[in-house]
């Protein structure tokens, strides 16, 4: 509420300075004097709001913009709470029970791109790159071991590829046991990084088609879903084997000694966008000054996070109740630029979460594209599309525009430096920087869907 009621306190002065003038000409020179006024330029349509998140740290641009006073800095009132499932969030912010919410990023590409729930939702933020990893058993990792390189201090040389799980796959289905691993959601991240692990060392995830959602036709790996929270407990019950999950819940599989993360998601695909933050068409197209101060409120949290110092605050800020909850030692584990995969065995890894170095906090069209190629990959769009589609699709749901705006003010009101501002068409260059080297380009997505030796094929020209 600061930016607002500095506003109607400069707005009064001017008029008061200038009530002797009269007529025309001083109300026109207060109009002018009032748009000079710094943060004054957005009148805010709706203050009181509802944001959701699921506790997982990644949601924490949002904990940090209520907590540190960025959303009151632009006259808005949020509530933060906590939901039960990736499901429930979707819902939720389509029914209009939540203004807006961090979300998976494949959530509202989905429901703009025929899987699933439909609804036009649009995202001006990415909340964060990398912070995902995958766990497994302590049993399978028992038997994973020893077909894992090791390097001169006796460690397993990392990053770990599936071919180590492809003999204790092979193991199980000996014994008449299919080997069963959880992910987060259906369209969620999780769910095409560990695909493209377990694919990039020949083993088959599964398929989708548009009368079996449930994605395992010819899998050799059962791949279900998991609320992020319950995996530690599903995994220590032996109901799957393993499991991709944000955290600080493979963290907390290290802490409990029930498993262990053979992998990141940095180590799949570096530097990897991850969550966004999600609100209708309907509501942005009713309150876009609200949109852009949420996301300028968004942008700062991102920039206050990113700075080093700043870490052992936010993992105290995240273990309260109200937000992740955890342990503060499970979180800085991750947070504060290390990560451990066996008890430890505990590694530096600056990058493991970002949340606004490298743009992570620009909504860019080629991020979005990569999941609509992964959702083509295993079916989840059952039918081909043309080349076209792919970018048509995404910008009606990638919003770099509004992005841009709330940007641009924070710029002038002297929050961040023009520098971080990207000079982008909203694609980023094709990159190899994935465990199996293969190369993306998001202006080649049937190009790309091809290269693979496992999923869907389509031909260039539909």
């Amino acid at each position: 509420m600061k930016s607002t009621i500095k506003k109607s306190i400069g707005f009064l002065l001017v008029m008061v300075f200038l009530s002797a003038c009269g007529g025309k000409e001083a109300k026109k020179s207060a109009e002018t004097a009032e748009a000079k006024i710094p943060g004054t330029s957005l009148e805010i349509e709706k203050p009181q709001l509802t944001f959701g998140f699921i506790k997982l740290t990644d949601m924490a641009p949002l904990a940090i913009a209520k907590e540190k006073g960025f959303f009151e800095d632009e006259g808005l009132f949020v509530s933060v709470e906590a939901q039960s499932n990736w499901k429930n969030v979707l819902d939720r912010v389509i029914d209009g029970q939540l203004d807006g919410s961090h979300m998976l990023a494949g959530q509202p590409i989905a429901a703009g791109a025929g899987f699933g729930r439909q609804a036009e939702l649009v995202t001006p933020f990415s909340m964060d790159l990398n912070g995902n990893g995958i766990t497994v058993s302590n049993d399978v990792w028992s038997k994973m071991k020893p077909n894992v390189p090791k390097g001169a201090d006796g460690k397993p040389l990392h990053p770990i590829k599936a071919d180590a799980l492809k003999p204790v796959i092979s193991e199980y289905k000996n014994s008449g046991k299919p080997f069963k691993m959880g992910m987060v959601f259906p369209v969620s991240t999780h769910n095409y990084e560990i695909r493209y692990w377990l694919a990039a060392s020949g083993i088959h995830p599964g398929m989708y088609t548009s009368d079996n959602v449930q994605g395992q036709i010819d899998a050799e790996v059962l791949l279900s879903v998991t609320p992020p929270p319950q995996m530690p407990a599903t995994l220590e019950a032996g109901t799957i084997y393993g499991y991709c999950v944000g955290e600080p819940w493979n963290q907390q599989a290290v802490f409990k000694g029930i498993g262990v993360p053979v992998t990141t998601n940095y180590d799949i695909w570096k530097n990897n966008p991850e969550k966004v933050f999600v609100m209708t068409k309907k509501f942005v197209d009713e309150n876009p000054n609200t949109a852009v101060a949420v996301t300028k409120a968004l942008i700062r949290a991102g920039k206050w996070l990113d700075e080093p110092s700043n870490r052992a605050e936010a993992v105290k800020i995240l273990s309260m109740p109200q937000y992740v909850g955890a342990d503060e030692v499970v979180l800085a584990n991750s947070m504060t630029g290390t990560f451990e995969f066996e008890k430890g065995d505990k590694r530096s890894m600056p990058d493991f979460n970002v949340f606004y170095k490298y743009h992570a906090t620009y909504p860019f069209y080629s991020d979005g594209i990569w999941f609509l190629t992964q959702m083509r990959r295993w079916g989840q769009i059952p039918e081909p599309k043309a080349a076209g589609w792919y970018e048509e699709t995404i910008k009606d749901i990638y919003r770099p525009d509004i992005w841009k705006k709330a940007a641009d003010l924070l710029v002038t009101e002297g929050h961040i430096p023009a520098s971080d501002i990207p000079d982008t068409d909203g694609y980023k260059p094709a990159t190899s920087d994935f465990i199996d080297g293969n190369t993306f380009d998001a202006k080649d997505p049937i190009g790309y869907i091809n290269s693979f030796e496992i999923g869907n094929k389509d031909q260039t020209e539909l």
